[in-house]
């Protein structure tokens, strides 16, 4: 009897320990501003690359970007269920190795783009039909909502994150933080099925330094780019299959109006409307201990263009074996390869200067192995190692000969100032 007494009084003094301990525990301000119907995001990300060897030249270069955004609920805030106002503010800065020192024009550093401060979006969701419709409306951009995957961006090289490159090389496809109008619409067929589609304004205004997202007139608008996707999501995993088309003006890859060669007449190259493509892609956990896989496909269907076809392969480790759990290790290489086109463009420049167009790459490999470290609730670096086979040598077309193959040391860091003041959405 004494036992069991004690035995209870014992565990009624822990619950009650418990219980105040609870209470104790004030509530965070990022709480309170998510109940309230606010969630606050504030970071910075930072990337640093260097090339030893390789490239047009050794050199370093750094590019950052510090983000605000805001996503308000209006069902919490004005009892408006399902719709929610997005808004966020972006300014970069720095200088992009690629272009200074490699010689390619696909970045070694994804956070390079748009040097400025430039409203990131601003757009209104709304959730119908017991949220089986999602439509998204506003100043946005097609790559957020299009070809991107959580496992893109686990790498530094911009030939897979934010989206697979050869999106951005062969068509108008509206990139972040250079919004302009447009918005899309994704209906769930069951919980695994699902068609999306959007349409965006095609406006080179837009990505200019001299912009800062708020050329809401459509002057200077040359079409629209229009995406669409149908795609299936297992227990962890996406299988999808989808294309484009896009009516926006865009420059042919080696002539001008004249059918000559526009690198040796001077002229401005032939402006084209009207080219597609096609994409398959899929992502996949395959192991309980976190490891993931992830491939692409892209083709051109119809156009001038500067690549024919692009290819990826990819895997991330969430969870190592040092008790790290938050930590990934990844690996990507993705093959671009160059249309005829581009290649003559590049024999017409190498040619006028004495050189030889025989030898000149018809493909461009570029591949990252990175470890993703996480540090607290608001640091993450990643270092990383990049290495570009046969630069595309855009940068230099007058160049002689081949640039050498490029081996790149990089890190990327990213600080959550948001988690830092206590005023972050929670996870």
């Amino acid at each position: 009897m004494f036992k069991s007494l004690l035995c209870g009084a014992s565990l009624l003094a822990l619950a009650t320990a418990a219980h105040a301990q609870t209470v104790a525990q004030p509530e965070t301000l990022g709480q309170k501003l998510y109940n309230d119907g606010v969630s606050i995001s504030l970071n910075y990300t930072g990337e640093a690359a260097g090339n030893p060897s390789g490239g047009i030249r050794q050199g370093a270069q750094y590019a950052g970007q510090l983000f605000l955004g805001g996503d308000f609920d209006l069902g919490k805030i004005a009892g408006l269920n399902g719709t929610i106002v997005h808004v966020a503010v972006t300014q970069r800065h720095g200088r992009n190795l690629a272009a200074d020192d490699i010689g390619n024009n696909t970045s070694v550093q994804e956070i390079y783009g748009t040097q400025n401060l430039h409203l990131a979006y601003f757009s209104v969701e709304q959730k119908l039909f017991n949220n089986r419709l999602d439509i998204n409306i506003g100043r946005v951009e097609a790559n957020i909502a299009f070809l991107t995957s959580p496992l893109y961006c686990q790498f530094q090289t911009n030939s897979a994150c934010g989206n697979p490159t050869f999106i951005f090389k062969d068509s108008n496809f509206t990139y972040f933080p250079a919004s302009s109008w447009g918005g899309d619409a994704k209906f769930l067929f069951t919980p695994d099925s699902y068609i999306h589609a959007g349409v965006y304004e095609v406006s080179p205004v837009d990505k200019t330094f001299l912009d800062h997202g708020f050329n809401w007139s459509g002057k200077g608008d040359t079409g629209v780019v229009v995406p669409a996707e149908l795609g299936y999501t297992p227990p962890g995993g996406l299988y999808a299959i989808g294309g484009w088309y896009d009516t926006g003006a865009y420059s042919d890859p080696l002539n001008d109006a004249t059918g000559a060669p526009a690198l040796l007449s001077g002229n401005p190259y032939a402006q084209h409307h009207d080219r597609s493509g096609l994409f398959l892609r899929f992502n996949q956990q395959v192991t309980a201990q976190g490891l993931s896989v992830f491939g692409v496909f892209m083709t051109k269907l119809s156009g001038h263009v500067n690549e024919n076809q692009y290819y990826e392969l990819g895997a991330v480790q969430q969870g190592t074996y040092w008790n790290r759990p938050q930590d990934t290790v990844g690996f990507v290489v993705n093959d671009q390869e160059f249309s005829s086109d581009f290649v003559n463009n590049i024999t017409a420049g190498r040619e006028s200067v004495g050189g030889s167009g025989w030898g000149i790459p018809h493909r461009e490999i570029m591949m990252e192995l990175d470890y993703n470290a996480k540090i607290g609730n608001a640091f993450t670096v990643m270092p990383n190692i990049q290495y570009v086979i046969n630069p595309d040598q855009s940068a230099e077309p007058f160049r002689k000969t081949n640039i050498p193959n490029a081996f790149v040391l990089g890190v990327k860091f990213t600080v959550n100032l948001a988690a830092l003041g206590g005023f972050a959405a929670p996870q």
